[in-house]
């Protein structure tokens, strides 16, 4: 018989994950260190330990822990397809129908709710978002760069891809509706010809 050991998590991954969860779901002022540190099964002074400078310093690791997560997302679906414009638009399509099939479960917008309650009270959360958000763009410009743009117009491009992206999942979530999602893909031949 082969035994395959899997990695528990340790106690600081389950307080960032629970912290990444709560702040995407309630936003950062809703979300109390007693909550993360209730759900998420760790010990109580664990917290304090691994985040010496509290909720502030837990937030920016949780954005960051996101952005990586959601960078991956978008790398993995992009390389599907080696034409750009199929490629972001299929993208987009998938992320519709990913939040059909289940709406409840659906977080929405990794860090914008982070990014709106914080961006004039934290100087360290504001650059950690900034940071997701250049992220992002980055790697929309990226693949329009492999397929043939302009590095300057695929970078604004990439911006207003998932410029796009997010507005459209505002109103997704406002409407219980993927059709904005649809909506925006069914445009990015046009937008990126």
């Amino acid at each position: 018989m082969i035994v395959i050991s899997i990695p528990r998590k340790s106690s600081k991954d389950k307080i960032i994950d629970t912290a990444s969860r709560l702040f995407q779901r309630q936003g950062y002022h809703a979300t109390g260190l007693n909550q993360i540190t209730q759900e998420s099964g760790a010990p109580k002074g664990s917290l304090y330990y691994y985040f010496p400078n509290g909720k502030e310093e837990l937030a920016s690791v949780a954005v960051g822990r996101t952005v990586d997560l959601v960078a991956k997302r978008i790398q993995d679906g992009l390389k599907r397809y080696d034409d750009p414009i199929e490629a972001i638009q299929q993208f987009i399509f998938n992320l519709a129908t990913e939040f059909e099939e289940d709406f409840e479960k659906k977080q929405g917008l990794p860090v914008a709710s982070v990014a709106l309650e914080t961006a004039h009270t934290s100087e360290v959360i504001r650059q950690r978002c900034q940071q997701a958000y250049e992220k992002w763009h980055d790697i929309f410009a990226q693949k329009l760069i492999e397929g043939g743009v302009e590095q300057e117009k695929a970078t604004e491009l990439g911006l207003v891809i998932n410029a796009m992206i997010e507005g459209a999942f505002i109103i997704v979530i406002t409407k219980k509706d993927s059709e904005p999602l649809r909506q925006i893909a069914r445009y990015i031949p046009n937008l990126l010809k």
